[in-house]
């Protein structure tokens, strides 16, 4: 047996212990080894894939080493089977050694007994091992979740975005800066702000702007809009019936509909919304022109831009990046998994380069092995790249050839270069790889995942940091969904008994039978009072469902509910956004850690109304 299996595993410390148990994930390791080592997991050894990696036999990409027991192949040549669900990949048995393990009967017998029997051993052993499985890390707050199935071992490199991606920034110390600056530019214009604070709580992610009514609004996945806001104050359900009851969100009518795709789209929103008030109330001086809501939305679009173009924002950042920026010490780790694996890891941000060696500086290297830096991740950096353009169009390439920033003109990217502008073709024919090849990893559901996913096909990750405080929030309301869904179903059961109490006495009236002998038996005094109890009973549970309802989601957000709803049961507008154009998302790049680089991501079971059962994982 020996002889036939030379795969094995080389112990270097203590595995990472997640502990999915709670909802902040907390990890042992044990100080063993060297600093790298320490930071390193387990490795699995495996003579074709060392030779590979060391040029010496074996060392082909079809992996015909004879001293190894796996062969290497591209995803790409693999062969794929069954709608993509194949174990193929890029690390197949040699035909040797799989010709061994027939004859000497080691996994003989019907193939479901074995399944069974490897899958409970595979349980135990990642339990022995302290390694979550995946399903248990997907029903926890840092898991990735899949909207359209993903394997990993298909993709050859991995873009990521910086802001809100690879660097998290403290929401109310990076936008409360933003909306101060905004304020004081629009100050130097004329307007009254003075009385005004940032409050953070007032918008979420996946609102969107209304900018003829001055409405902030909450739509579903149709475009239905469910809750709305006018300035600061929340309107009735009866108020937005009648602003919206014939109309839907279409967000191709940019001229109308501002969609808040990112954080960074959070200052934006509170000013405006501030503003409305200001306008309703008169207090906008008149010099400044007949304003309407849309002209308010433009002056404050330019407050902002100002503020980030004058560039005092970024340099006070760049001054003091602790105060911005969350650490995430798991994040470089997750990177070097990705990367040993033999990934390609592209860094592509709108950013330019002195901010973005800044931040990366101050967020990476102090956590990297040995004297790694933070320009030792990735194959390929370009910086001011001007996304969406970037994915839409072809733009000059500048190589950034100083640490001061000086830049030349380029007209071909070469693996570990430092780039200005450029395109999303030219990275593709640079790496030799294209559409499906390549996992872009944004923030902004439009800019990064949306457009290229449109354009170029390529497999696209959304990072939403709120789906952390979301899952929290959804774990402590069970108790009040659970008791609001039983009035429910408890009102559909009366309500139903009701309906057929109603057509009953609607065909007597017309002088027909009723839908059974026992209804049409009835008489009249009793079918009305039956009816008149049912009633009552109906809407005294309407006083109790109707604030039960509007409470939902107030553990995430009082004002809006969750990010991902809209309603009890139906989805907000972001996550249709999310599950057309974002094939996995998740809360941060660090949960990449939770799983391997040659994960097999699957979407879960989309439900049909007419299916009677669901199943899943745990039915299996």
């Amino acid at each position: 047996m020996a002889d036939s299996i030379d795969f094995f595993m080389k112990p270097r410390f203590l595995i990472l212990r997640p502990n999915l148990s709670s909802s902040r994930p907390s990890f042992s390791l044990p100080i063993i080894g060297t600093r790298r080592e320490r930071h390193r997991g387990f490795s699995l050894s495996c003579p074709v894939m060392d030779a590979k990696k060391a040029g010496g036999p074996g060392s082909s990409v079809e992996g015909e080493g004879r001293d190894g027991v796996f062969s290497l192949t591209p995803s790409t040549k693999s062969d794929v089977d069954y709608l993509g669900e194949s174990t193929k990949g890029d690390l197949n048995v040699q035909r040797e050694h799989l010709q061994a393990y027939v004859e000497i009967g080691a996994l003989g017998g019907p193939i479901e007994e074995i399944a069974m029997k490897e899958a409970k051993e595979a349980e135990t052993l990642l339990h022995n091992l302290g390694i979550a499985d995946a399903l248990a890390v997907r029903q926890s707050p840092r898991g990735i979740f899949c909207s359209r199935t993903l394997n990993l071992r298909s993709i050859g490199a991995i873009g990521y975005d910086m802001d809100y991606t690879l660097v998290h920034y403290n929401v109310m110390a990076w936008e409360g800066r933003a909306y101060d600056y905004g304020m004081a530019n629009l100050k130097s214009m004329g307007f009254p702000v003075d009385n005004l604070q940032f409050d953070p709580d007032l918008v979420i992610r996946g609102l969107v702007i209304d900018r003829e009514n001055g409405n902030l609004v909450k739509a579903d996945r149709f475009g239905y809009i469910k809750r709305a806001m006018h300035g600061t104050k929340m309107l009735s359900t009866q108020a937005v019936s009648e602003i919206y009851g014939r109309e839907l969100v279409d967000l191709r009518k940019e001229s109308r509909w501002v969609f808040l795709n990112t954080l960074f789209s959070v200052s934006e929103a509170v000013m405006f919304m501030q503003l409305v008030d200001k306008l309703d109330q008169g207090e906008v001086p008149a010099e400044l022109g007949p304003l309407d809501y849309k002209g308010l939305y433009k002056a404050v679009e330019k407050a902002l831009f100002r503020a980030h173009v004058e560039g005092q924002l970024k340099s006070e950042i760049m001054a003091e990046p602790e105060r911005f920026v969350e650490p995430d010490p798991e994040l470089p780790l997750a990177l070097l998994d990705q990367k040993e694996a033999g990934k390609r890891l592209l860094l592509i941000t709108n950013s330019d380069y002195h901010y973005t060696n800044k931040m990366m500086h101050h967020a990476f290297n102090k956590f990297l092995p040995n004297d790694m830096v933070w320009r030792d991740l990735f194959d390929m950096v370009i910086v001011s790249a001007r996304k969406p353009e970037f994915f839409q169009m072809s733009n000059p390439l500048y190589e950034v050839v100083t640490d001061d920033g000086l830049m030349r003109p380029c007209f071909k990217a070469s693996s570990g270069g430092l780039y200005s502008g450029g395109s999303a073709q030219m990275v593709e024919k640079s790496l030799d790889l294209q559409g499906d090849e390549i996992l872009y990893v944004g923030d902004h559901i439009f800019t990064d995942v949306s457009q290229s996913k449109v354009h170029l096909r390529w497999r696209t990750a959304l990072i939403c940091r709120e789906l952390e405080d979301e899952f929290d929030a959804i774990i402590k309301s069970r108790g009040h969904k659970s008791a609001l869904i039983k009035l429910i179903q408890q009102k559909e059961i009366v309500g139903d008994l009701f309906d057929q109490l109603r057509l009953a006495l609607q065909r007597r009236q017309h002088f027909r039978p009723a839908q059974s002998l026992e209804a049409t038996n009835m008489d009249d005094s009793e079918l009305t009072e039956s009816m008149q109890k049912l009633l009552i009973v109906m809407q005294r549970l309407d006083k109790k469902i109707a604030p039960m309802l509007e409470a939902d989601g107030e553990l995430f957000n009082k004002r809006w509910g969750y990010l991902s709803r809209a309603g009890l049961w139906d989805k907000s507008h972001l996550t249709r956004q999310i599950e057309k154009y974002a094939d996995i998302y998740t809360s941060r790049v660090s949960n990449f850690l939770y799983y391997t680089p040659f994960m097999y991501f699957r979407s879960q079971e989309q439900t049909l109304a007419h299916d009677p059962h669901s199943y899943t994982i745990a039915d299996i």
